[in-house]
């Protein structure tokens, strides 16, 4: 009935902690409640609840066999901890922890709408083909070996549709060490090649970007819609400046996004909303991460903010 009668009932000599977490982690206590990050943060309580339960059923016994029919032994369980509950990347990394895989979905599942604007083929749909393509997935059995001109990384991109063999030489890894990771979601530009030894295609990597970089690299600007206060831009364009990529041979780079800010207005007297856009100056562009797209939104108020693609 929960993790505390959990403990309770199961022989603690066969079953640690580490093998209980590896349960929750995995999804096996979701019946009796859907807050993995609290139960794993309560599985200290619950073992010595139990611990304590067990204690008390034995002396009692004991004291039974005196004769005493005043002692007794509280079953109250205890609360279970406060803890922030984890977002789907975090329930599926940590399910990949305890089984090897994700059993309650797949980590593209969080981005495939936004990604699928700007790429639109899936890795099943793909066709061999002299030009670049770009393609997007996550990184999987990631690996690096002495290949004959130095080291080559291989991996997996995986879209949830199918999965592609990918390589990048040892100069393509090492300016893009950041982003190649496993369960990392990544776009990339390359050519396919027909793999011989399985008979599918693999691609071969020219060209990699994150998702906050494949945004500056494909979107247009961040629409923010506000209605009656205007968010803080300054101090939202301080806390997420652009990254400044510096080059050999060239002047440094800045990446960042432009924003467009969509006024609503309402005239009381007349009844009519009317709305005006602005679009800020060059200068204020902004590094587009997760976090920074969340900033914005709440700094608009309730109202919409989204990265416009076309």
């Amino acid at each position: 009935t929960s993790l505390f009668d959990f403990c309770v009932r199961v022989d603690r000599s066969k079953l640690n902690k580490r093998t209980v977490e590896a349960l929750i982690k995995a999804g096996a206590f979701d019946t009796i409640t859907m807050q993995r990050a609290s139960l794993v943060a309560s599985m200290e309580r619950a073992f010595d609840f139990a611990n304590a339960t067990v204690a008390n059923i034995n002396q009692g016994g004991l004291f039974d066999t005196m004769g005493d029919d005043t002692h007794g032994s509280s079953t109250q369980e205890p609360s279970m901890v406060d803890a922030v509950p984890w977002g789907v990347r975090e329930r599926l990394l940590q399910e990949k922890t305890a089984v090897g895989f994700y059993l309650s979905g797949h980590l593209f599942d969080e981005v495939a709408s936004e990604v699928r604007r700007f790429v639109r083929t899936p890795i099943a749909e793909l066709k061999d083909s002299r030009e670049p393509q770009t393609i997007v997935g996550m990184v999987s059995d990631l690996r690096v070996i002495n290949g004959q001109r130095g080291k080559l990384a291989l991996f997996r991109l995986d879209d949830k549709s199918g999965v592609l063999e990918a390589s990048a030489d040892e100069a393509l890894l090492n300016a893009c060490r950041n982003q190649l990771k496993d369960d990392e979601l990544v776009v990339i530009s390359g050519r396919l090649q027909l793999d011989h030894f399985s008979g599918g295609l693999r691609v071969k990597v020219q060209q990699v970007w994150d998702l906050a970089s494949a945004r500056c690299r494909f979107g247009k600007y961040l629409h923010v819609a506000v209605h009656e206060k205007a968010p803080d831009v300054e101090r939202l364009l301080s806390e997420f400046p652009p990254r400044r990529e510096e080059l050999a041979d060239s002047p440094p780079v800045l990446h960042g996004m432009r924003v467009r800010i969509a006024l609503q207005c309402h005239d009381p007297d007349s009844g009519m909303c009317s709305v005006a856009e602005v679009q800020l100056g060059e200068q204020c562009r902004f590094y587009p991460t997760d976090a920074a797209l969340a900033a914005w939104r709440a700094q608009a108020g309730g109202g919409g903010v989204a990265v416009v693609y076309e």
